[in-house]
C-alpha cells in the first residue's frame, strides 16, 4: 500500500516523519544502554506505549488510509497521528500506577476510553500497513474473548466483558505490549538500523560486486550473482520484496542479457530474495520472535537456521548452473568483472561491521547492543571514505526510511499481538493443540502435512511474522508435543509460511520481480516454484533429523549434511533436465532421479545405501556418455528418447 518513496510525505510532513524517528531511535537507545538521558528512564511498559504512540503516528502518516490519498496527506491522519500521540503518552504517564493498582482488571472510566481508542487505532494502524487480510485476523481473534462463551467444544471459554476485553488488549502483558512488541522494542529496531545503514553507504554496492567477482565467470554468472547477491543483501534486510527492488533491478537485466528468459530471471531473483528471510546472520524480524516465544538466545536460532539457508542456497546455484549448461550460456564478459581483491579492499569496511555483528551475536551475546556497535563501527569507517560517508542527504534518507520501516513493523505486530491476547486469555490456543493431537492419533507426518497446508494457506494472506506469531501458538505446541523437536519445529512453520512470497495465486515476490523484469507474472510464479521447490522439501528435513539444524553429535550432523546436499544434487539435476558429467536428461530419467534422492532425504543409514546404489546404477545406464564429445552425447540413454534445447 505504500512505496519508500512515499509521493504524499514532502516537506513539513516529511520532516515531521523523521522526527519522530529519530526520537523514537533515541527512546529505544536510551532504554537499551539504559542512559538515563535527562534522568529520563521509563518503566517497561510505559517504554512500550511510547514507542507504540510514535511509530503508530509515523504509520498513519505514511502509510494512506484509502487509495485516493497516495499523494495527499488529508487532515484526519493529522488528528489520527496525535490521537496515537496523546494516547501513549497517558498510558506511558500511568504506567507504573496501571501495574499497582491491577488496570488491566479495574481501570477508572477515562483510562478505559483511551484504551478504546488506542485499540482503534491500532487495528487502522494494521489494516493500512498489513492489509484487510491481517486486519479481518487482528479483529476476529482480538474479538475472540467477547463471543468465546458461544463457541463449540474445546473452542468455548468463559467470555468477557467489552470493557474487560478493551483492558486486557491494552493494559495487559500478552497483547499489543506482549512479545512481539517487545521484540522489536528492545531487538529489532537495533538490526533495522544497521540494514539501512550498510544500504545507504553504499553496502547493496559492495555485496554485488564481490558476487560478480566470485561467480561471474562460470557459465550462467548473471543468475548465480543474483543468487549470491540477494543471499547477503537478504540476510540483513530480511524483507524479500525490498531486497528485489534493490538489487533486482541490477541482476535481471544482466541475466537477461546473458539469454536467460525474462521469466527465468524474474523466478531466480525472487527466490533468492526470499531466502534472505531465512539466511543469517540477520534474517527477518520473525527469527528474533522465534528466539523469544522458545525462550532461547537470538544466537542459538542463527545458527539452527545456516544449514538449511546454505543448502537451500545451494540448490539454486545448482539448478542456475544445470539451466546455464543445458542451453550454453556463458558468463559474464571479463571487462564487466571485477577483481576479487579491489572489490575486498573497497568494501572491507562492510564485512568488518558483519564480522562485529557476529562476533557480538555468537561470542558475546550481546544481542540488543551488537547492531548498534556494528552501526557505529561502519559509520566511523566511512567518515574517512568518501564514497560511503554519509552525507546530509543521505543522513536524512536513513532517517526517512528507519522512520517508515519501523512505523511498518510497530504497526503489523501490535494489531498481531491482538490475535496473541485474544488466544491467550481466552485458553484456546491450548485446547487446539491437544484437540490437534488427538485427531493426529499419534501420527507425526499427518501432523506435518497438516501443519505445511495451514502454514502455507495463511502465508498467502498474512506477512511471514504474522503467519509465523499466528501458528507458533496454535500449531508449534501440538508438533512438539507429538515430540518433534521444538526450534525443528518453529523453524517448519516459518519455511512453509513464507512458501506464499513464490507460489501462486499471491507469489508477492515473484510478481514483483515479474515487474522488474517485464515478465509474465504467472509464468514467472512456475519458474519459481520450480526453483524454490527444494523447500517444500527442506521443513520435512530438518525437523525430522535435528542434525540439520546443527543439533546432535558431528559426525551425525556431517552424514546428514552429507546425505542432504547429494539429494538437493540430485534434485535440481531432476528440475533442470541435466546431469554432471552426462549432460541433459529426459523425463523418465528426471523422475528416476527422485526416487534415490527421496531415499537420501529419509535420515536411515539402509535408506541411504539404496539411495547411493540406485545413483550408481544411472551413472553406468549413462556410462559412455562423457567419453564423447558433448555433441555426440546421448541426450537420454536410459530413456531412449531426446529433448531439444
Amino acid at each position: 500500500m505504500s512505496d519508500i518513496n512515499n509521493q504524499r510525505l514532502s516537506g513539513f510532513p516529511r520532516g515531521v516523519v523523521m522526527t519522530l524517528g529519530l526520537i523514537g531511535l533515541l527512546l529505544a537507545i536510551n532504554q537499551t544502554f539504559a542512559l538515563k538521558l535527562f534522568g529520563f528512564y521509563p518503566l517497561g511498559n510505559a517504554f512500550l506505549y511510547y514507542l507504540i504512540g510514535i511509530f503508530l503516528a509515523v504509520a498513519l502518516l505514511c502509510f494512506p488510509a484509502r487509495t485516493a490519498d497516495a499523494r495527499r496527506l488529508p487532515w484526519y491522519d493529522w488528528l489520527l497521528a496525535i490521537a496515537a500521540l496523546g494516547c501513549a503518552i497517558y498510558l506511558g504517564v500511568n504506567g507504573l500506577r496501571m501495574t499497582q493498582e491491577g488496570w488491566e482488571y479495574f481501570a477508572p472510566r477515562e483510562a478505559t476510553l483511551v484504551a478504546a481508542l488506542t485499540l482503534l487505532l491500532v487495528l487502522e494502524g494494521v489494516r493500512r500497513c498489513g492489509g484487510w487480510a491481517i486486519f479481518a485476523v487482528a479483529l476476529v481473534f482480538g474479538l475472540y474473548p467477547l463471543y468465546a462463551g458461544q463457541m463449540p467444544g474445546f473452542l468455548w471459554s468463559n467470555p468477557f466483558a467489552l470493557d474487560e476485553t478493551i483492558r486486557a488488549h491494552v493494559m495487559g502483558a500478552e497483547s499489543i505490549i506482549g512479545v512481539p512488541m517487545q521484540v522489536v522494542a528492545n531487538l529489532i529496531i537495533g538490526f533495522v538500523v544497521f540494514g539501512i545503514a550498510l544500504t545507504v553507504t553504499g553496502g547493496g554496492e559492495f555485496f554485488m560486486n564481490f558476487a560478480t567477482a566470485l561467480m561471474g565467470r562460470s557459465r550462467g554468472g548473471p543468475a548465480k550473482v543474483a543468487v549470491i547477491s540477494s543471499a547477503f543483501m537478504g540476510s540483513l534486510s530480511g524483507s524479500a520484496v525490498s531486497n528485489i527492488l534493490t538489487t533486482g533491478t541490477i541482476t535481471i537485466p544482466a541475466m537477461k542479457r546473458s539469454g536467460y528468459s525474462a521469466e527465468y530471471a524474474a523466478a531466480v531473483e525472487a527466490c533468492s530474495s526470499t531466502g534472505g528471510t531465512l539466511m543469517p546472520p540477520v534474517m527477518g524480524a520473525v527469527a528474533f520472535i522465534m528466539a523469544s516465544f522458545l525462550g532461547v538466545s537470538y544466537a542459538t536460532v542463527m545458527v539452527a537456521a545456516l544449514l538449511p539457508a546454505i543448502l537451500f542456497y545451494l540448490a539454486l546455484l545448482l539448478q542456475v548452473d544445470n539451466h546455464a549448461a543445458r542451453q550454453g550460456l556463458k558468463g559474464m564478459r571479463p571487462e564487466e568483472i571485477p577483481r576479487v581483491f579491489d572489490t575486498l579492499k573497497s568494501g572491507w569496511p562492510y564485512l568488518l561491521s558483519l564480522a562485529v555483528l557476529i562476533h557480538m551475536l555468537l561470542v558475546m551475546r550481546l544481542e540488543s547492543h551488537a547492531p548498534y556497535y556494528a552501526t557505529l563501527v561502519l559509520l566511523a569507517i566511512s567518515l574517512f571514505r568518501r564514497r560511503q560517508r554519509l552525507s546530509v542527504g543521505k543522513g536524512l534518507g536513513f532517517m526517512y526510511r528507519l522512520a517508515h520501516n519501523i512505523g511498518n513493523l510497530v504497526a503489523i505486530l501490535a494489531g498481531i499481538g491482538l490475535v496473541v491476547g485474544g488466544l491467550s486469555y481466552t485458553g484456546v490456543a491450548g485446547s487446539f493443540s491437544r484437540e490437534l493431537l488427538l485427531y493426529a492419533d499419534g501420527s507425526i507426518p499427518l501432523m506435518l502435512v497438516a501443519g505445511a497446508v495451514t502454514s502455507f494457506v495463511l502465508g498467502m494472506g498474512m506477512t511471514v511474522s504474522a503467519c509465523y506469531i499466528f501458528l507458533s501458538i496454535l500449531l508449534a505446541p501440538a508438533l512438539v508435543g507429538a515430540g518433534l523437536d521444538p526450534l525443528g519445529s518453529h523453524l517448519f512453520i516459518l519455511y512453509w509460511g513464507m512458501l506464499s512470497y513464490i507460489t501462486p495465486p499471491v507469489a508477492l515476490a515473484a510478481i514483483t520481480a515479474a515487474g522488474v523484469a517485464g515478465a509474465g507474472n504467472t509464468r514467472t510464479s512456475l519458474h519459481a516454484v520450480r526453483l524454490g521447490g527444494v523447500l517444500f522439501v527442506l521443513p520435512f528435513l530438518f525437523v525430522l533429523n535435528p542434525a540439520l539444524i546443527l543439533q546432535g553429535p558431528l559426525d551425525r550432523v556431517l552424514l546428514s549434511s552429507l546425505t542432504a546436499i547429494t539429494a538437493i544434487w540430485l534434485v535440481a539435476s531432476a528440475m533442470e533436465g541435466y546431469l554432471y558429467r552426462v549432460g541433459s536428461i529426459g523425463r523418465l530419467t528426471r523422475v528416476i532421479l527422485l526416487l534415490p534422492a527421496g531415499l537420501l532425504i529419509y535420515p536411515e543409514w539402509r535408506s541411504d545405501m539404496v539411495g547411493l546404489a540406485l545413483l550408481a546404477l544411472c551413472y553406468l545406464a549413462h556410462r559412455g556418455a562423457w567419453r564423447r564429445p558433448a555433441a555426440a552425447r546421448p541426450r537420454d540413454r536410459l530413456a531412449g528418447q531426446v529433448e531439444g534445447r
